[in-house]
């Protein structure tokens, strides 16, 4: 007679790691705060060491190591401690791709306060935010998102650009909606040199843009439309517009009354180009993409995100002829290429 596998016993310990889960994200915030990372990278490599550097006390500075190490963020030899390579990268302060800054935006109490009452949240179906979340009309949360989000933009940005202008050899008028820190249009213009990019976003965050494409020595050729993709004229004759994040902070009724928009705006042949967290259709794989709907429900009325077909299907609806799907690699987002 055979034997059954093993059936694993009955845990508590998911419940506890998510329960606590506050601990994991307040000590990366302080590890952040304090600079340890920036500490370990130039060398300080014992507990004394590092608190001397982030005048911190040695007891404070060993836990917080430890800790650190047993989330993965740090390598411990001994009494040693060294980074890891996604550390190095992103953590250092001294790296170009440090990522830091992003906390200013990532744990702001305009996105933070929307999940202390989830339960609520959940029983309403969408932000409890009276002034309408993260899409309230020029939200100041987004000046934060264009000042503190670019470095990591910046890779897949670029990627981007080149899977979707590979020969970069033509003439292109391109349209960036919510260009936020504008990245994203000034790759195309630095892949590009025939490259005219028209960014539109709110006033304050088309400052950031403007300056990020001065940066980039692309201002030449950056224009702006300031206001709500929602009210203000797009104007016409363009050969790509890009869609990056931005449909899935609404309902698919309000996305297809803006797709009808891009595609009166588009030339014959051209291409709505969106950057999304693209779900598979269980709607729970990739575990990354797959989550992301829980942020739309807790930081605006009614977003989502969006399975391909769902995508596809709001582009069928506003006119556009067929969809692509394209993966984003190392990025965890993918790319939906539509063609009027």
């Amino acid at each position: 007679m055979s034997s059954s596998p093993a059936q694993q016993q009955p845990s508590p310990l998911l419940f506890f790691q998510t329960i606590n889960a506050y601990q994991r994200t307040e000590a990366l915030k302080a590890a952040i705060e304090l600079d340890v990372f920036t500490a370990v990278g130039e060398g300080a490599n014992r507990a004394a060491d590092i608190a001397s550097r982030c005048s911190a006390s040695e007891r404070g500075t060993r836990i917080l190591c430890d800790y650190l190490t047993i989330m993965g963020f740090l390598n411990k030899d001994g009494s040693n401690y060294s980074l890891t390579p996604d550390s190095a990268i992103f953590l250092d302060k001294r790296s170009p791709a440090y990522l830091g800054g992003t906390l200013e935006f990532m744990l702001t109490d305009r996105l933070t306060d929307n999940f202390k009452n989830f339960a609520e949240v959940v029983r309403k179906g969408g932000s409890l935010d009276e002034e309408g979340g993260t899409v309230a009309p020029d939200n100041p949360i987004w000046v934060k998102f264009a000042r503190g989000m670019a470095p990591m933009i910046a890779m897949p940005a670029e990627i981007m650009a080149k899977l979707v202008d590979p020969d970069a050899n033509s003439k292109l008028r391109i349209l960036d909606i919510a260009a936020g820190h504008g990245l994203f249009g000034i790759a195309f213009a630095k892949n590009n040199p025939q490259a005219e990019i028209v960014a539109l976003d709110w006033p304050k965050v088309l400052e950031v843009a403007q300056e990020n494409a001065s940066k980039a020595g692309v201002s030449n050729r950056y224009s702006t439309i300031p206001g709500s993709a929602f009210d203000v004229d797009f104007g016409s004759g363009y050969d790509l517009v890009l869609l990056t994040n931005f449909l899935h902070h609404f309902d698919p009724p309000t996305c297809e009354t803006l797709l009808r928009k891009v595609y009166g705006s588009l030339n014959d042949g051209g291409r709505a180009v969106t950057l999304e967290f693209v779900p598979n259709e269980d709607r729970i794989s990739p575990p990354e993409a797959a989550s992301f709907s829980v942020m739309m429900l807790g930081s605006t009325p009614s977003g989502d995100a969006y399975t391909f077909s769902e995508l596809e299907k709001m582009f069928a609806n506003t006119g556009f002829k067929r969809s692509e799907l394209h993966p984003l690699p190392p990025s965890i987002q993918q790319v939906v290429i539509s063609y009027k």
